[in-house]
């Protein structure tokens, strides 16, 4: 059975409802193949999503009541929208119910008026929660759109992104809650009003200057910063033209950039790192998150996928066993695609 049909059923089960009335959100995961540790500083980045993500199956509720069921976490939550929520302030409070309030607590601040709930059961992929691919994004936008399809809410894309970033910045999603933090405490460094004059205002021609006055290593970190603005541009005109091959480069060469200059990833995301530039059919390949956890993304020839995944996977297993025993077997390395927007189904 699909797994669109298993989310569709089981809404049917948990509200009484027919299988007509069930509307499904379908939200995808996304990679980022260039743009790596920019974005927050206000630089652009390319943004691609895949053919896997989070499922919402719901129905409207006759009141204002959610109730929520999840494939990947126990329990049912249950809460109003007409209850005022408030930003999470004790991080270890955090959990799956989070994310629902959180969408509520954007709406709600936001200035939607929110008469109904919904019943909803939610499901991702499993083993892909935490891993680079942007699924509290999905699911948080999953929520948004199920709230405003049944309070009859028309709310562009553009204004769920920032609905989304606004409850992940205060108090619902704490990756993004603790990379905020580091930026602050980045700010009150006595060296970054320079650094941060170089990120957001140095005109190109007064890049070599700076970083020149810049120790070391934030001059590292400035030339990952204004190497990577320029894959991007690089990106995104080969992607236009099909050329696929330097597409790949880049990816490659930003993966080097992030670890040399800009000096993130771990022992064991490297190490993946280096061994997808090996595999069979690999174009390029980088680390899809800051690397310190998650996975890598790799641009593989169709013609060699199978092979590059069985390659990855052995090559790998000999370099981390113990690690890699944690990981599902069928979750180890996936093969996906470019995927679609999120939808109402």
């Amino acid at each position: 059975m699909m797994q669109l049909d298993v989310v569709r059923e089981k809404v049917v089960e948990i509200s009484g409802r027919g299988a007509g009335e069930v509307r499904v959100v379908a939200c995808p995961y996304r990679i980022c193949p260039l743009g790596a540790h920019i974005d927050h500083q206000g630089g652009t980045v390319t943004a691609m999503t895949i053919n896997y993500g989070v499922l919402l199956g719901f129905v409207a509720s006759d009141d204002a009541e959610i109730s929520l069921q999840s494939g990947q976490f126990e329990g049912v939550i249950r809460f109003r929208v007409d209850d005022l929520q408030k930003p999470i302030e004790n991080p270890e409070n955090i959990n799956w119910e989070s994310y629902a309030r959180g969408a509520v607590y954007a709406l709600q601040n936001f200035g939607y008026d929110l008469k109904k709930g919904i019943i909803g059961y939610i499901s991702g992929v499993k083993g892909l929660d935490s891993s680079g691919l942007s699924s509290s994004a999905a699911v948080g936008i999953a929520y948004l759109m199920a709230l405003e399809n049944v309070n009859d809410l028309v709310v562009s894309p553009v204004d769920n992104i920032q609905l989304d970033n606004y409850f992940a910045l205060t108090g619902c999603n704490i990756t993004y809650r603790r990379r905020v933090d580091i930026i602050r405490e980045f700010l009150s460094a006595k060296r970054l009003p320079v650094l941060f004059y170089v990120l957001q205002a140095v005109k190109m021609h007064q890049v070599f200057f700076v970083m020149c006055i810049l120790e070391e290593n934030l001059a590292r970190r400035a030339e990952h910063y204004f190497s990577e603005m320029k894959r991007v541009v690089k990106g995104r005109d080969a992607w236009a033209r099909g050329d696929l091959h330097e597409f790949s480069q880049l990816i490659s060469a930003s993966g080097r950039s992030s670890i040399l200059n800009y000096e993130c990833g771990s022992k064991e995301m490297i190490q993946l790192y280096e061994i997808l530039l090996k595999a069979p059919g690999v174009l390029g390949a980088r680390f899809s998150g800051a690397g310190f956890r998650g996975c890598c993304l790799a641009v593989v020839e169709s013609g060699h996928a199978e092979a590059a995944a069985a390659f990855v996977r052995a090559e790998y297993e000999k370099a981390q066993p113990e690690l890699v025993s944690k990981i599902p077997p069928d979750r180890r390395v996936l093969v996906c695609e470019p995927g679609d927007g999120a939808r109402v189904i």
